[in-house]
C-alpha cells in the first residue's frame, strides 16, 4: 500500500504513536506536520519523538530549521511534497503526522503561495498596530468577503497577509486558498479526537510533564543559540511563556499554568479547523482497538 495516509487532530490526542504503529505494519516512513517539530533542539517542548522511535521508525521534516530561522509554509510544501512523492516511488507508505493544519492542507489542497513585499507588509502592521485587526477586517470585508468570512476579525496575521496579498496581485486572497475536492495522492485522512475534558486533562498533565523533564533549561540553552531571534520560533506555546518569566513577567509556575492555558485553547481552534474538512474520517483517540480500527478503514 503506497496511498498516503494523514494523520490529523488537536494536541495530546496520540496523534505520533499512531503514526508509527501504522508504520511499523504497513511498511510507512512519518512525514512530519507539526510547525514547530520543524526545529532543532526544540524537543520537549513539542512533545518530539525520541531518537529512539526514529531509529526505529523513519520520520522526515524534522529538526530541519533552526531557531533563528523562520517557517515558511510555502517552503515546507516544497519539501514535504517532494518527501511524500519520493517515498511513493520507492514504494513506502507516506504517513503525514501533525496539527498544523493549514501545513496539512499545503501538502494536500491546492493552495497557492504568492510572494510578499515587505514595504506593503510593514504599511499594513503599522495600521494594524494602530486600529486594531477588526478595523482592518472590516476592510477586507469590503475587498473579498469570502476571504473575511474565512479568517477570524481577531486575526491580525492572516487578516494583514490577506491585504498585502490583494494589494500585491491585484486578485482577491480567496483565490489563493484552498479548494475543495480530494485530497492530493489520494491521501486517506484520519482525524484523531478525544472528550475535552479528557483532553484538557492530558494537556496538564504533558504540560507537567515537559516542566519536570528539563524544559526550561532547554528554552534557555536555545535562548544562547538565538530563540529570541526566531519570529515564529519564540512564538510557540510554552517558549513564549518560559521567555516572559526569564523576562520577569511572572514566576515559572505561572508561566506552566499560562503554557497549559494556551494549549487548552489552541486545541479548540485546532479542532475548529479541522472539523471544516468533511474529507476527515474521525476516530475517538481512546478506543481500545484504535491501530486496528484505522489499517480497517486505510485498507478498505
Amino acid at each position: 500500500m503506497t496511498t498516503p495516509i494523514a494523520i490529523v487532530g488537536p494536541t495530546a490526542t496520540g496523534k505520533s504513536d499512531l503514526g508509527i504503529a501504522l508504520a511499523e505494519r504497513l511498511g510507512g516512513e512519518v512525514v512530519n506536520a507539526d510547525a514547530s517539530q520543524l526545529y532543532r533542539g526544540m524537543d520537549i517542548g513539542t512533545a518530539k519523538v525520541t531518537m529512539a522511535e526514529r531509529a526505529a521508525t523513519k520520520h522526515h521534516l524534522l529538526d530541519v530549521l533552526d531557531v533563528t530561522e523562520n517557517a515558511s509554509v510555502a517552503a515546507y510544501q516544497r519539501h514535504a511534497r517532494a518527501t511524500v512523492e519520493e517515498l511513493i516511488a520507492r514504494g513506502k507508505l507516506p504517513i503525514l503526522v501533525g496539527g498544523s493544519g493549514l501545513y496539512v492542507q499545503a501538502v494536500l489542497d491546492d493552495l497557492e503561495f504568492p510572494g510578499t513585499d515587505p514595504e506593503i507588509r510593514s504599511r499594513l502592521e503599522d495600521e494594524l498596530a494602530m486600529v486594531g485587526a477588526s478595523l482592518l477586517h472590516e476592510r477586507l470585508a469590503g475587498l473579498d468577503p469570502v476571504a473575511a468570512g474565512a479568517i477570524l476579525p481577531s486575526n491580525g496575521r492572516r487578516v494583514v497577509r490577506a491585504l498585502e496579498v490583494i494589494e500585491l496581485t491585484g486578485r482577491p486572497f480567496s483565490a489563493t486558498m484552498p479548494r475543495p475536492g480530494p485530497a492530493r495522492y489520494g491521501t486517506v485522512l484520519i482525524g484523531l479526537d478525544r472528550e475535552p475534558s479528557e483532553l484538557d486533562a492530558r494537556i496538564d498533565a504533558r504540560v507537567r510533564r515537559m516542566f519536570g523533564a528539563g524544559f526550561v533549561d532547554e528554552v534557555r540553552e536555545l535562548e544562547k543559540l538565538g530563540l529570541r531571534d526566531g519570529r515564529t520560533a519564540s512564538r510557540a506555546l510554552g517558549y513564549q511563556q518560559v521567555l516572559a518569566a526569564f523576562d520577569g513577567e511572572y514566576d515559572m509556575a505561572e508561566a506552566e499554568s499560562l503554557t497549559a492555558q494556551g494549549h487548552r485553547r489552541f486545541v479548540r481552534r485546532q479542532r475548529s479547523w479541522f472539523r471544516r474538512d468533511k474529507r476527515i474520517i474521525w476516530l475517538d483517540a481512546g478506543r481500545d482497538d484504535l491501530v486496528h480500527e484505522v489499517l480497517r478503514v486505510v485498507t478498505t
